[in-house]
């Protein structure tokens, strides 16, 4: 079953799409990234895979996106519209795992911890803007102090898996995926393919935290 709620915030009005776990006994909060919304395909997958196993997925459209704004706003008011939409997420009362895809992992990677999450889970997480691997922002994900998974596209230029430094968090590639998780033509896995290996990638980590 899917349920629409408004949330307010003092970044603007948030919209939460719950998708109900059949059983549930963790919700699984998923933000999305400065270029896009909660229509991208890893979101998506996730909202179909995971109720079924027991986890409530409720996808996150943060204020300036709810909008129709064009362009995200700086991370501190990303932060705070997250702080203020986790009340809702954890009125369930069920563990929440904190996730999201590129900058809304890295608000769920700065703000897990304070918040009470069970967990981060960070999907394309920008390790540095392409082609400045300098501008490393690897200490956001060290710095999480919980449970991490980070399932990385093999052609991420963002951040390719063998950039990333030796951790506590884990790592799941998706072989040969961009940063919004698209395989070319030509890669010798199919798109449908390359989802199925992101969600068995999660749902294994997921079910470890049980």
């Amino acid at each position: 079953m899917t349920q629409y709620e408004t949330v307010s915030t003092d970044a603007g009005e948030a919209r939460i799409t719950w998708h109900a776990g059949t059983e549930p006994w963790a919700v699984l909060a998923l933000g999305h990234g400065a270029g896009g919304g909660v229509e991208a395909r890893d979101l998506q997958a996730l909202a179909a895979a995971l109720p079924p196993r027991g986890v409530t997925v409720a996808l996150v459209e943060q204020p300036w996106r709810v909008a129709g704004k064009k362009v995200a706003p700086a991370p501190k008011t990303l932060d705070s519209a997250w702080r203020g939409l986790w009340p809702v997420l954890a009125k369930p009362g069920l563990p929440v795992i904190a996730g999201g895809r590129s900058a809304g992992a890295r608000v769920v990677c700065r703000t897990g911890r304070e918040l009470g999450a069970r967990a981060v889970l960070a999907l394309a997480f920008p390790l540095h803007p392409p082609g400045k691997p300098e501008r490393s922002r690897a200490e956001e994900l060290s710095a999480t102090g919980l449970p991490t998974l980070v399932v990385q596209g093999g052609n991420d230029p963002f951040g390719r898996p063998a950039e990333y430094p030796d951790g506590a968090h884990e790592l799941v590639e998706v072989p040969y995926a961009d940063h919004g998780f698209a395989v070319p033509k030509r890669a010798p896995l199919t798109q449908d393919e390359a989802l199925a290996s992101l969600v068995e990638g999660v749902t294994g980590w997921i079910a470890a935290l049980r």
